[in-house]
């Protein structure tokens, strides 16, 4: 499916470009040396200064300017593994990028399934690993401007993984084996196993329920919102959730390398 691209696609460049500048960040203390060339009283104390949530809420990191991108890919996936046997997958990708005219135009791409079981197709019997007994719910009710991770898990051996990568690279890969359709659904026989991805009413939802839990996806432009969240009940488990935005740069002109070399000239000056 190719159309011109609507505000989910700039609004996603933006909102990542301001995830980007805040999801690198490290700890560390510094041992001091045995020689040291600089005199201490030279050198100026470490302060340290506490920021509020009040403060932290209005940071939106670095920004990479409008006309600096000239397309992106979006590629999401969810996989569940359940110690029967049955997998459940979901996947989508969402590309843009400049036609010979200079115009924006996107392309969607989705597949779902339920395969494998030890107990004939769609997976009949066998141990599921879920727990009767164990619950993991209320992530759902979290909302956070920016991307939010939220894994809950009641219950032994289990693997659950949300991963988000966003960066700058014009050789991104897109997924295989998916159509060229804006919303993918699969389930097994009994319905107990369901699979879907949906790309439309201005954002993409990504969405695995099985018998021991919960997988979801959600990015909503219109909010900011890019929301990954595991909610694992039973023993087992082995899930994902990932997310790869990968956002695609245009050259810089000699005219604009020019403009940009007078510009820091004047600012030189002052």
């Amino acid at each position: 499916m190719k159309s011109h691209l609507t505000q989910l696609g700039f609004v996603l460049c933006a909102a990542a470009c301001g995830a980007a500048g805040m999801a690198q960040a490290s700890e560390g203390a510094a041992s001091p040396a045995t020689s040291d060339p600089i005199p201490r009283a030279a050198v100026a104390p470490l302060t340290v200064q506490v920021v509020g949530d009040d403060v932290l809420a209005t940071q939106t990191g670095k920004y990479a300017g409008a006309t600096m991108i000239s397309g992106f890919v979006l590629n999401v996936i969810s996989q569940w593994q359940l110690p029967n046997g049955v997998s459940a997958l979901a996947q989508g990708t969402l590309s843009a990028a400049q036609n010979a005219s200079g115009q924006l135009a996107s392309s969607v791409a989705t597949s779902a399934s339920v395969s494998g079981g030890s107990h004939g197709h769609g997976g009949h019997g066998g141990d599921w690993g879920a727990n009767p007994n164990a619950s993991a719910s209320g992530g759902q009710s979290i909302g956070v401007n920016g991307v939010s991770q939220i894994t809950q898990v009641a219950g032994d051996n289990n693997s659950g993984t949300n991963a988000a990568l966003i960066d700058f690279n014009n050789n991104a890969v897109t997924l295989t084996g998916a159509a060229n359709t804006p919303s993918a659904v699969a389930s097994n026989s009994t319905g107990s196993v369901k699979a879907g991805i949906s790309f439309g009413n201005g954002g993409v939802n990504v969405t695995l329920q099985t018998p021991a839990g919960l997988a979801t996806q959600t990015i909503a432009p219109g909010n900011g919102q890019i929301a990954q969240l595991l909610q694992i009940a039973g023993n087992n488990q082995q899930v994902a959730n990932a997310l790869q935005l990968h956002l695609q740069t245009q050259q810089m002109s000699a005219a604009m390398l020019r403009q940009i070399g007078v510009l820091q000239a004047l600012q030189n000056r002052r």
